[in-house]
């Protein structure tokens, strides 16, 4: 621990090495003051803030210079702290590490940024398929007559959301990871959007085609799960290494957002589905399960009325003798 050169690393928040400066010998001293060894630009560092040097037993220790605000690790403050190259103490609202040249890294990172896919080509493929999928939500929902405006504006809606969303991510991609990457962003976002769409014009016709209604009574489950998806794959964008904790972190969302779907379908419908019926027309010809006449129909409805008139406290032709 006594060999030199060590190094003094300032940190930002998050934990990256903002600054790493290399001092020859100790003891190493550390303030805002200019004949120190590691100068500090912090208002609240002491002009002789700190020594770094052994002590009895030839362990690194930072020893505060009888300052206002001291040295904090882990929101306490010590007059003294032994160092073992891990250790980040607070001077002022600056963090710090020092670490020997002999203090051992971690082997280097097998790289899945996929450089290139960088830059103009995903983002134009990203706002190619924002475009495609605003045009078509707006071709299948459009029940009036065409209007090229309708579509302008829908195109515009879309991009604007899109380009809105990519760059609040981009923001924190360069932050975070240094770099903005707003092609890739605004490419997941594209997919996403896709997908969304994509699913929502399947479930509706599988459920139409096979009078399946789970497609579309719980339709904003999956709708949930995409875009947890989606801000999955934002984040590994921004911090690739840290691909298992996102993992978790996203599927905790998942799960807390159809429990809360399912907790505002009840309180507001009583039910556990999204919607009673499907919204979407779709062509005759898509049918596949047989139709069911009016008689068949009206049979159901008799078949209900007893259980229905049980429910209300009445007996069965009841209502026919009050007639």
């Amino acid at each position: 621990m006594s060999q030199g050169p060590w190094f003094v690393e300032i940190l930002a928040r998050n934990g990256d090495v903002l600054q790493r400066q290399c001092v020859a010998r100790l003891p190493i001293r550390i303030g805002r003051g200019y004949g120190n060894d590691i100068i500090i630009d912090d208002d609240y560092a002491a002009p002789d803030h700190a020594v770094a040097e052994l002590d009895e037993d030839g362990r690194l220790l930072l020893r505060d210079l009888g300052t206002r605000n001291g040295i904090v690790h882990q929101g306490r403050r010590h007059q003294g702290i032994a160092l073992d190259g891990d250790t980040v103490v607070r001077i002022g609202h600056t963090s710090i590490r020092l670490r020997p040249a002999s203090h051992p890294v971690a082997p280097e990172l097998l790289d899945r940024t996929f450089h290139g896919w960088e830059g103009v080509l995903p983002g134009v493929a990203g706002a190619l398929l924002v475009a495609a999928f605003s045009l078509f939500a707006r071709w299948v929902s459009d029940t009036q007559y065409f209007e090229f405006v309708r579509y302008v504006e829908a195109l515009a809606w879309g991009l604007g959301a899109a380009l809105l969303w990519s760059g609040a991510w981009a923001f924190a991609n360069r932050l975070f990871g240094r770099h903005a990457r707003l092609g890739r962003h605004l490419f997941i976002i594209g997919c996403g959007m896709v997908a969304l769409g994509g699913y929502a014009l399947l479930a509706a016709a599988a459920g139409y085609a096979f009078s399946a209604e789970a497609f579309t009574h719980y339709a904003s489950h999956v709708a949930t799960v995409l875009v947890v998806g989606m801000i999955y794959f934002h984040l590994c964008t921004i911090k690739p290494p840290n691909r298992i904790r996102y993992r978790w972190i996203c599927a905790g969302l998942a799960v807390l957002g159809s429990v809360l779907i399912l907790v505002g379908n009840v309180q507001r419908t009583g039910r556990f589905s999204d919607e009673l019926y499907m919204a979407t027309l779709m062509p005759p010809a898509l049918r596949v399960s047989p139709d069911r006449g009016v008689d068949q129909f009206m049979r159901e409805v008799e078949g209900m009325k007893e259980s229905l008139d049980r429910s209300r406290g009445r007996k069965p032709g009841e209502d026919e003798l009050e007639d």
